[in-house]
């Protein structure tokens, strides 16, 4: 947007100078109370409009020199919107065997304007489709500053499980100043980043730190179920008990180690119908007198 001096000039004084504290409606003055050759750039830069600009002049009724005096205060006009929101959408799921498509179908239904989909599990720290999505949202917010940007997802648990990556979600959010959308679930909405729906991302904090916190109970009393029933996981025994009492007696006989794994085969996994190693023998016997 062109702006001519003395529009410049107005539109710069909607705003109060940070640096030598004019307030709104009047020119930037020096230290001695004059009227400044020209406005500081702490204040322009404030217009969205002359963010490039390296001076903005004083207006020819100021007076370079002159002695500031109070003006009347220039009210700021209320801030406009360029149109419809953006709607920047994000699409996950955690394994190859789970679908994108329902997720991509309510997104396009929510009229997105670009849609990122990964399928990565949210342990991991690094999501780079999702960093895609967070930087085009702020990219569009640092050009068009009026215009609503707002990131969409088909329900939370597609951004974070836990309280450390939804409130750093949350800070990125409110720095950009970028709007949430939840399409479904019992928080379905837009929430902005600031007021009240900042207090979103403090219960959502909670719930799901909650959440993650009662996988995780269930996970341990499941192993805990197992571990009774005799299944303790892992990987299958190269030599199973029978073999091991095999080996002892023929130790205690005196035969060579190398001669014992010859006569044994292991009974399951990759290697199964092949003779173990020596060093495995000597393990299964110390674990076994332990």
């Amino acid at each position: 947007m062109q702006l001519g001096p003395d529009d410049a000039a107005a539109a710069v004084e909607r705003h109060p100078c940070p640096q030598c504290d004019v307030p709104a409606g009047s020119a930037c003055r020096t230290r001695a109370g004059k009227t400044a050759a020209k406005y500081h750039t702490a204040r322009f830069i404030l217009v969205p409009a002359l963010r490039d600009e390296l001076t903005v002049p004083v207006p020819a009724d100021r007076g370079p020199g002159k002695k500031w005096t109070q003006c009347p205060e220039v009210a700021a006009p209320a801030p406009e919107t360029n149109g419809a929101p953006i709607r920047i959408g994000y699409a996950r799921c955690s394994t190859a065997t789970q679908e994108l498509q329902s997720q991509l179908d309510a997104l396009a239904a929510a009229h997105c304007t670009r849609v990122f989909s990964e399928k990565i599990s949210t342990r991991i720290k690094i999501r780079p489709e999702l960093e895609k999505a967070l930087t085009l949202a702020h990219e569009i917010k640092i050009a068009a500053p009026d215009q609503p940007v707002i990131l969409t997802v088909h329900e939370m648990k597609r951004l974070a499980r836990n309280a450390a990556e939804l409130m750093t979600l949350s800070a990125q959010l409110q720095g950009g100043g970028v709007q949430l959308e939840l399409l479904s679930g019992p928080l379905t909405g837009i929430y902005d980043p600031h007021g009240m729906g900042s207090m979103l991302f403090a219960v959502l904090a909670v719930a799901a730190q909650l959440d993650r916190d009662y996988i995780r109970e269930k996970t341990l009393e499941g192993q805990q179920a197992a571990a009774a029933r005799g299944n303790h996981g892992g990987r299958p025994k190269v030599i199973d008990e029978d073999d091991v009492l095999f080996a002892r007696a023929l130790r205690d006989k005196g035969t060579p180690m190398p001669d014992i794994v010859k006569k044994l085969t292991i009974k399951t996994g990759k290697n199964a119908g092949r003779h173990p190693s020596v060093a495995s023998l000597y393990r299964a016997l110390a674990d076994n007198d332990a």
